[in-house]
């Protein structure tokens, strides 16, 4: 049996650029791709905050070290400059593979700078 896992997330990402007559996808600081293991090309999940709106495209390389998150073509019409997006990244993991699995999960300042990254999200308290 195979499971599907979330690999990667970036945490709070703030969109950067939004343009809608570019071809369609994420363009991602390639660092934060690096460090996330999110591979130019991979299907992504986009979970906008600021609105509420979920959607998938793929993910391309932006220049290193310039935190840039621009969301292009159609996905344009669901985020604007500004707003905070939760970006993941899921993987199919064998029973195997799941005994040593542990999520990249990078934690974004508001221009786009680690602040932090764990491998786990602590238990939610009622």
């Amino acid at each position: 049996m195979r499971s599907t896992m979330l690999q990667t997330k970036l945490h709070r990402a703030t969109v950067t650029h939004s343009e809608l007559h570019y071809e369609g996808s994420c363009a991602i600081d390639g660092s934060l791709l690096d460090l996330s293991g999110i591979r130019e090309y991979q299907q992504i999940d986009i979970y906008n905050v600021n609105n509420g709106e979920r959607f998938t495209t793929y993910a391309i390389r932006a220049e290193d070290n310039s935190g840039i998150i621009s969301v292009n073509g159609a996905a344009a019409r669901r985020a604007t400059e500004g707003d905070i997006l939760i970006i993941c990244a899921y993987s199919e993991y064998s029973e195997a593979e799941l005994a040593t699995f542990k999520p990249c999960l990078v934690y974004l300042d508001d221009n786009n700078g680690v602040k932090e990254t764990k491998n786990a999200i602590p238990v939610q308290a009622a």
